[in-house]
């Protein structure tokens, strides 16, 4: 049930809090201005829609009841729920309500108490769930608005269901459901901590709840472009020749293009392949010479058939034998006017402010402190938090209102802090203002790479 973009949907999706005062603040047995009674179900009847609908069961008729609703700040999704009164059957489903995103996303959370069993997992049709300690995948299926106990709840009863008779047909299959089975009880009970759930969605409509504060070994996302297959199963693309030839002449143009000299002074244009759809568009290249750093490439990709646009910093050279850990003490409003290069690979943290970005969040980014930091603000306030959010407590509120207050400082000038920035392959820049002379406030280190990021980094299979 994909939207327009550019639609105000805002009348339409509600919060499920809201909608629940709206119903349950109607007087029972009171008068409109029509004189007509109004009641509860009234009110009721007016955000919950109701269609007549086959039942798949029993093939009688049965109600099929719409909420529209958004998770505020995340995505407008629709709940619906069938019920048969010939069988008595039910089922109950979600349905992302937004157009699929430029990009997937994939998602991992680090379970390491009772109470991160709690969060809440948005799940669209098209995600997939994994428990990597015990080699459980859950194929994308109807999409569902849970909790991580609720997924691994209904994992434990669909497997069970068939036991019994498994038990004798396939004594083998048996045994090894039967540990699956007993450890994802056991992962429920706490018995067994920490371990990992991973949801990864090609449509970028899935989620997992985030709690400020936290570091990205509990809670990391990244996004990806998908490949052929996934763009088919989603009905963006058909595998016709158009599209291969598309690609093809792409790869071609792109490589008769990189033989052509490239002049600091100009904009470059060549075609290449749409990362979104595959098909051909135009990316634009321009060189810039960051004084006291290197050469660096920025580059931007609009697609005139699906409408994904990107822009991207790159650097070149060779890759470094250390990465480089760059330490900034901010004690001045004036340090936020500081240019920065933020590349793919850079880690951002800032400890005052419980601020850990990882690797790959925002892209590569050439641009001020304070545009990076306001940029980091807006992703958090306006795509994760919410003060009227139905599910969050009173005291996840404050901890969020606390933590973007703090951001909002620091962004102002109205705080001091630390920033520092962990790149593996030191392709990232902070400008020093006392250059050529050492900055007294920013220290530069090298430092050794771990074999955890040769490996995320390729590096292992570089033979030099």
């Amino acid at each position: 049930m994909p939207l327009l973009p550019d639609a105000d949907n805002s009348n339409l999706f509600q919060p499920l809090g809201s909608t629940v005062e709206a119903i349950t603040s109607a007087p029972e047995g009171t008068n409109d201005e029509q004189g007509v009674l109004n009641t509860q179900a009234d009110q009721e009847s007016q955000l919950v829609q109701e269609i007549e609908s086959l039942c798949m069961n029993c093939r009688e008729n049965g109600t099929t009841r719409l909420l529209l609703t958004r998770i505020p700040y995340f995505r407008e999704i629709v709940l619906m729920s069938f019920s048969c009164p010939h069988c008595g059957f039910r089922n109950s489903e979600i349905q992302p309500a937004s157009e699929i995103q430029e990009k997937g996303s994939r998602y991992r959370f680090l379970i390491e108490s009772k109470d991160d069993l709690n969060r809440q997992i948005v799940k669209s049709e098209s995600c997939d769930c994994a428990f990597p300690s015990i080699s459980l995948e859950i194929p994308h299926q109807r999409g569902q608005l849970t909790t991580i106990e609720g997924l691994l709840t209904e994992v434990v009863e669909d497997l069970s269901q068939s036991q019994p008779v498994r038990k004798y047909s396939d004594p083998e299959a048996f045994q090894k459901i039967e540990a699956v089975v007993a450890k994802a009880q056991e992962m429920m009970d706490g018995k067994v901590f920490p371990f990992q759930v991973v949801v990864d969605d090609p449509a970028g409509n899935s989620w997992i709840e985030l709690s400020p504060g936290e570091s990205h070994e509990k809670w990391s996302k990244t996004e990806y472009f998908r490949t052929l297959s996934q763009n088919q199963a989603l009905g963006l693309v058909n595998a016709d020749e158009d599209t291969q030839g598309g690609e093809h002449e792409g790869e071609q143009e792109a490589d008769r293009q990189q033989t052509l000299p490239i002049s600091n002074d100009e904009i470059h244009t060549f075609q290449a392949t749409c990362p979104s759809c595959l098909r051909r568009c135009d990316t634009h290249m321009k060189l810039v010479d960051i004084p006291h750093f290197k050469e660096v490439v920025i580059m931007s990709t609009v697609c005139d058939n699906c409408g994904y646009k990107s822009n991207e910093v790159k650097t070149g050279g060779e890759i470094p034998p250390k990465g480089k850990r760059i330490t900034l003490r901010v004690d001045d409003p004036e340090d936020m006017a500081r240019d920065i290069l933020k590349s793919e690979t850079c880690a951002l943290t800032i400890p005052e402010l419980n601020l850990d970005l990882t690797a790959g969040t925002l892209g590569g980014r050439f641009t001020t402190l304070e545009g990076l930091l306001r940029e980091v603000f807006e992703q958090l306030d306006t795509r994760v938090f919410s003060e009227t959010s139905d599910s969050m407590d009173p005291e996840r509120i404050e901890r969020w209102s606390t933590f973007l207050q703090g951001l909002q400082d620091a962004i102002e000038g109205k705080r001091t802090f630390t920033l520092v920035l962990d790149d593996p392959l030191a392709a990232s820049y902070l400008q020093n203002v006392y250059a050529p002379d050492p900055d007294p406030n920013m220290t530069i280190e090298e430092v050794e790479r771990t074999e955890e990021q040769n490996e995320d980094l390729g590096l292992n299979e570089i033979n030099v």
